[in-house]
């Protein structure tokens, strides 16, 4: 990158601002399957979902957090985000009709990402607002501002953001190419069987919350996202900026002070900060200040 480029791609970072105010992060949590890194799980078994890695990884990585932080299931809000949802029961369901069969009305159900929306509200006694998006913006971004608006309500004080990422397939392909319009944001390179959850339980500073994260007003970006020097670069649409927020997340719980997440030199960075208030409140259980994972 020439300084002329690198001046306009900070230029451009410096206006960019998602959330009005501070977030807390309650607890993180992230689950892969079939994707050949180290620390990939069994899929669990989730009743009435059968065939697709989507729906149980969404219920795993939830349940993790929801487990490390319990709250008041009537305060708390979910946003789900996936930029092609549970391709895998769609394909599926998809070749039994085009072959003949007979439809199966459980692909049908379980192909709606709502659904697991609404296992989990009955599981967790969730009765708060729920919501599904689907994004080729970085998810981290969408979901985020998600959870500034939600917590808005003063009726809501817990936020429990996930996003849910499938393995490649013909059909995950052509959605990325219509979707995308030749903009340059190619499916993700994952095994066809693999999937990917991470989720992150967010509420106000203030609130037992150890590690808070606001808007970077002005950062330097020279292109390279690779946050924690694993390699791993996001491509626009991946659920990877969720799972560099829960590595810094587990990173400054041990070492304290700041970092700066930057997901894509062409999306907003967010400042992560280990705070001083660390008192609960009533909402909240005594807090595991290890962060509850499936995946490292």
């Amino acid at each position: 990158m020439t300084p002329t480029e690198n001046t306009t791609t900070t230029a451009e970072n410096t206006r960019k601002t998602v959330l009005r105010s501070s977030l807390g992060i309650l607890s993180t949590a992230t689950a892969t399957h079939g994707t050949g890194r180290d620390g990939d799980i069994p899929l669990p078994r989730l009743p009435g979902f059968v065939e697709s890695a989507f729906s149980p990884l969404a219920y795993e990585a939830s349940r993790l957090c929801l487990a490390e932080r319990p709250g008041d299931g009537s305060r708390t809000a979910v946003a789900l985000a996936s930029t092609a949802g549970d391709t895998t029961t769609a394909d599926l369901a998809s070749r039994r009709m085009v072959s003949g069969r007979v439809h199966n009305p459980l692909l049908f159900m379980q192909a709606t990402p709502n659904s697991v929306l609404g296992y989990l509200s009955r599981e967790f006694g969730i009765t708060g607002q729920m919501f599904s998006l689907s994004t080729l913006d970085a998810p981290v971004t969408e979901l985020l501002s998600m959870a500034d608006l939600l917590l808005e309500d003063p009726e809501v004080n817990r936020v429990l953001v996930l996003g849910v990422e499938l393995g490649g397939s013909e059909r995950l392909a052509a959605v990325y190419e219509e979707l995308a319009d030749g903009h340059g944001h190619p499916a993700q390179a994952l095994p066809a069987d693999a999937g990917l959850a991470a989720a992150v339980l967010l509420g106000r500073p203030g609130t037992g919350t150890p590690v808070s994260v606001r808007s970077a007003e002005a950062y330097e970006s020279n292109g390279d996202t690779d946050v924690d020097g694993t390699g791993t670069r996001v491509q626009p649409g991946s659920i990877q900026g969720l799972f560099d927020l829960a590595r810094l997340h587990r990173r400054l719980l041990r070492e304290g002070g700041s970092h700066v997440l930057v997901t894509d030199p062409r999306a907003p960075a967010f400042t992560l900060t280990v705070t001083a208030d660390t008192d609960t409140d009533t909402d909240t259980d005594a807090r595991n200040e290890t962060e509850t994972h499936a995946h490292q």
